[in-house]
């Protein structure tokens, strides 16, 4: 094996369209030695080469990454903590009445219910308030501070949110309330004057900065009056671990600890509501993972808020009543396939609205008619889908409200600081952003947003690669050692699932399920067969065909179905294999060459130059396989499928001199969109000449000449 951290990179470079998911992929290795040692003392050998590609090359330092057995630091660590835990206890002693204020997505829903629930066994005089999205927006806001205050609340304590509530923070002074904040997204320069202010992220927080999602942050202040906070982590490690998982917190020291113990619980839950919940998705198989929440529990969390009831999901949580839980728990699930149809929509209407061309830098796009609730995750599959920053204008008035998702390190509140000249209002993280924007600017934010991606994608800093584990041999592919990969769990943010390479295998079976959806793929190689699905993609998005030799990264999974177990290939991506990758790279390059009007060899002209076969070829392929008239297709796949049809090896440089003839003699149009050519066919049956193509006639001419 070669050392660790071995470097294989393949690029998308000159405006070229890549046919790669992911712009690049990262491909380390480990020693064998190491490996060997680990799996002597206990693990499986695909965990312990992944272990060991990820530096953890000794049993001690394997150990110590994965145990869950971590100590717990002192709430008091966080800054303004003995504030806030001082005034709740006054405000619980006095009988005051408190306000839990959260978010509409798990982290706060969790958060709200966690810190309701444990203030309210207390005696606490409790109401939790979470601000309706569509009406009210993120965060704290004038609307629910006059209507608490009309309630005779007396303190407000926000979960998740209020790091950036500066005038609502006066209001609360003005009104005579008394804020405390408890919130974990970046800070602007000025916090908001309250009674106390918890955020790791305070700029004077002293080091090291704890990673942790919204409800750990109120876990901390209630641990902070609770005093035992090992038995307040057992008492509320279900919501913590919901939470933390689905707000993509990393999974190493205390947030593992919580998210380990949160996952033993969801195995048996007590709350009658997550019980439900899990009942009602066909969540209660076990394993239950972080997988488990990330793809089942929390999209239908979040439906509740997306879709303007995010009152379902915090009752779900705090009842006690089973019934009710089973009631709300349905709600919860048709809610959800609502937001899918909603998402689907709006999906289709983003991709339309993208410009014809290379692919984009940013997108940024506005529209009246989106969901404001659901425009974040279409935010989130564009950006993953044509990587890069995306951002999703919600068009009301002469204003917009927007979401927008990182792509390849992107910091997005970093860059809304740059650009909060032309924002209303902003707030969120570095992968996961909002704002508001009045609608004459966003032009302009578009143009000075792109020129900020244009020069990161520039920078060192840019870091769209796909991390692959390691290549593991295909005959460790077993059962057995898939299964035991469980070593990792909890796998998610800081120790994600393994991502694993194989290469030259040929796909010998391709279809589309789930609707046309999902991708799968019969794979074969080195004398193995695997069966693979690739989610959310297509055979023209994946750019693959029926007998393509490819290279493949994947994550390892033990399927069962009627009782047999099979090992099944998750693709995150696929490529050609090496031998396609150098003569697509070539023929790119002379192709190139050819159009900037560079000097060109002898060769390199009868490279470019097609036959009467090669145009016959290429026009019978398009025409078999066009529909409707049309063929789409990403270019490399198509001049693969184009050498397939013919039988012989036309050459990806004469198969886009070909289609450029054919363009210019008036037999087709041709579209060149982010991710796929389309071309029209409009020859109408008619005949043409094509030795009059000023194209062939110049290629030929240079060759005559000799230059």
């Amino acid at each position: 094996m070669q050392k660790n951290s071995a470097l294989w990179i393949l690029r998308a470079t000159d405006g070229c369209v890549s046919d790669l998911k992911y712009g690049s992929w990262t491909i380390s290795s480990y020693e064998q030695e190491a490996a060997t040692t680990l799996a002597s003392a206990g693990w499986s050998p695909i965990t312990a080469a992944v272990l060991c590609s990820r530096g953890y090359d000794t049993p001690e330092k394997a150990q110590a990454f994965l145990s869950p057995d971590v100590p717990l630091s002192s709430p008091f660590d966080l800054l303004d903590m003995d504030k806030a835990a001082a005034r709740v206890k006054k405000a619980l002693e006095r009988r005051e009445h408190i306000c839990v204020f959260g978010d509409y997505d798990v982290d706060g829903i969790t958060a709200t219910c966690l810190l309701t629930d444990f203030l309210r066994k207390r005696g606490g005089h409790v109401t939790s308030y979470i601000p309706a999205r569509l009406e009210e927006g993120y965060g704290l806001n004038e609307i629910a501070v006059r209507a608490l205050h009309e309630q005779d609340v007396k303190l407000i304590i926000t979960v998740d949110c209020g790091i950036t509530a500066n005038q609502e923070a006066a209001l609360c002074r003005e009104l005579g309330m008394e804020l405390v904040i408890t919130d974990h997204h970046e800070c602007k320069l000025e916090l908001p004057e309250a009674a106390a202010v918890v955020d790791p992220h305070r700029k004077e927080q002293p080091e090291p900065i704890l990673e942790m999602a919204g409800v750990g942050v109120a876990f901390k202040l209630a641990a902070a009056l609770h005093g035992d906070q090992e038995a307040l982590l057992a008492e509320y490690c279900d919501l913590l671990c919901l939470g933390t998982v689905a707000d993509v917190m990393p999974l190493t020291g205390e947030n593992r600890k919580m998210v380990w113990q949160g996952l033993q619980a969801l195995a048996n839950p007590k709350r009658v509501g997550i019980a439900a919940l899990m009942a009602e998705c066909g969540a209660m198989r076990p394993p239950i993972t972080a997988g488990t929440i990330g793809y089942t529990l929390a999209p239908r969390i979040n439906a509740a808020g997306r879709m303007g009831h995010v009152e379902i999901a915090t009752e779900l949580f705090l009842t006690n009543d089973a019934a009710r839980a089973v009631s709300l728990a349905s709600q919860l699930c048709k809610l959800n396939r609502k937001r899918q149809d909603v998402e689907s929509g709006i999906y289709k209407q983003a991709v339309s609205m993208l410009p014809a061309g290379k692919a984009p830098k940013a997108i940024v796009l506005a529209d009246e008619t989106w969901h404001q609730g659901v425009v974040g995750i279409v935010a989130s599959r564009l950006a993953e889908e044509y990587s890069c920053p995306t951002f999703l204008i919600c068009l009301d008035g002469d204003k917009g409200k927007a979401s927008s998702r990182s792509y390849g390190g992107f910091n997005l509140f970093a860059s809304l600081e740059q650009l909060s000249d032309l924002l209303e209002s902003y707030g969120g993280h570095e992968l996961a952003a909002g704002f508001t924007i009045r609608r004459e600017q966003i032009d302009l934010f578009r143009e000075r947003i792109l020129a900020l991606t244009d020069a990161f994608s520039r920078s060192p800093a840019c870091n769209p690669s796909l991390k692959i584990d390691c290549e593991i041999p295909p005959q460790l592919l077993t059962v057995p050692n898939v299964q035991q990969l469980d070593e990792l769990e909890p796998c998610g943010a800081g120790c994600p699932r393994p991502v694993l390479y194989m290469r030259n295998m040929t796909v010998t079976d391709l279809s589309e399920v789930g609707g046309g959806k999902h991708l799968r793929l019969r794979l074969s190689g080195h004398g193995y067969h695997f069966n693979g699905i690739f989610f959310s993609t297509t055979a023209r998005l994946a750019a693959v065909a029926l007998g393509d030799v490819v290279d493949i990264a994947y994550t390892p999974q033990v399927n069962e179905y009627r009782g047999l177990r099979t090992v099944q290939l998750n693709l995150l991506d696929i490529r050609p294999n090496e031998q396609v990758r150098s003569r697509l790279k070539e023929g790119k390059a002379l192709y190139r060459r050819h159009t900037q009007g560079q000097a060109l060899s002898q060769e390199d002209l009868e490279r470019l130059i097609p036959s009467r076969q090669d145009f016959v070829a290429v026009w019978r392929y398009l025409a078999a396989s066009a529909q409707n008239g049309v063929v789409c297709e990403e270019f490399g796949c198509l001049a693969r499928k184009i050498t397939r049809f013919a039988g012989y090896a036309c050459g990806g440089s004469k198969i886009r001199v070909c289609l450029d003839v054919f363009q210019e003699q008036g037999l087709l149009q041709m579209e060149q969109r982010p991710k796929v050519l389309v071309i029209h066919l409009t020859s109408d049956g008619k005949k043409v000449d094509l030795e009059q193509s000023p194209t062939l006639q110049h290629l030929k001419e240079r060759l005559k000449a000799g230059i």
